[in-house]
């Protein structure tokens, strides 16, 4: 689901980097997100080469590796010579020129999620601040990216919005007269043929305000062709007579049918099982 006004992974990250940059005043900074236990760099600062982008840092190997699996920011003060780190990168680091190199973990709710490095090229003083700031970036990030999965995790239990306008009232109750008067008329016909043509079309205008039905109401009813014709009149507020008068059935057929359809909808009234049809999608 794209978030209008929610920065991307990738925007979060170059500005992380740039940021990085400013605040330590390093002369180079560089990082990227945690992928299947590797990191690969996506966004640079300062670089004098091609050697950093597309970098793929493997957990526990470098500077950076070893940040990964410890969850706590490294420092190589001359990465040459550091007997503390592997050195699978040395092409890379060495080749861009860096002496002085400084990694931090991106860490949310424990769990890195990448890696920021910020350096120079030659071997410098690395004081508290410098450490400070570049940890407040990290933190910074963090942050961001836990707002952002939050936001997307509660996006996601939004119901989602109606595909189609919803129906006026009055058109809505017009659309259930028709449906009632052709379900009358439908019960009159003996053409096999046409009752199916019939029903054919009573399904499509029940589905015109099925916009409104619960997508949570889970209810697996099946009403008789009777129970539907009875319901659909007592949805318009017809009487027991009356609805015995519209279908030409007797007043105790029409009450049994209509019990039958409260049962099966688990209502205790007509009115309710009205609703919990028009909900399940079974009337308009």
């Amino acid at each position: 689901m794209a978030l209008s006004g929610l920065a991307s992974d990738a925007d979060l990250m170059a500005h992380a980097i740039g940021d990085l940059a400013t605040r330590t005043g390093l002369p180079v900074a560089f990082g990227g997100y945690e992928r299947e236990d590797a990191v690969e760099v996506s966004s640079v600062v300062g670089n004098r080469t091609a050697h950093l982008a597309g970098l793929v840092v493997r957990a526990s190997r470098g500077l950076g590796g070893r940040a990964m699996v410890e969850k706590r920011p490294r420092l190589a003060l001359d990465y040459k010579s550091s007997r503390h780190i592997t050195h699978d990168y040395d092409r890379v680091i060495l080749g861009e020129g860096i002496s002085t190199l400084f990694a931090v973990p991106v860490l949310v709710s424990g769990t890195t999620r990448g890696i920021l490095y910020c350096g120079s090229w030659n071997q410098l003083p690395f004081g508290e601040n410098v450490a400070r700031h570049a940890v407040a970036v990290a933190n910074d990030l963090a942050t961001e990216l836990r707002v952002r999965e939050e936001v997307q995790r509660r996006l996601a239990q939004l119901p989602e919005a109606p595909s189609a306008p919803l129906i006026a009232p009055a058109a809505r109750e017009q659309l259930r007269e028709s449906y009632a008067e052709l379900r009358s008329i439908a019960a009159e016909i003996t053409d096999a043929g046409l009752r199916e043509r019939i029903a054919s079309l009573e399904s499509r205008l029940a589905s015109l305000s099925r916009e409104d039905a619960d997508p949570h109401d889970h209810l697996d009813v099946r009403l008789s062709p009777r129970e539907t014709d009875v319901l659909a009149c007592a949805a318009l507020g017809a009487t027991n007579s009356e609805i015995a008068a519209t279908l030409q059935l007797r007043e105790g057929t029409v009450k049994s049918y209509l019990q039958s359809a409260m049962s099966k909808l688990d209502a205790s009234t007509r009115h309710a099982a009205v609703a919990k049809a028009r909900r399940a999608g079974i009337l308009p």
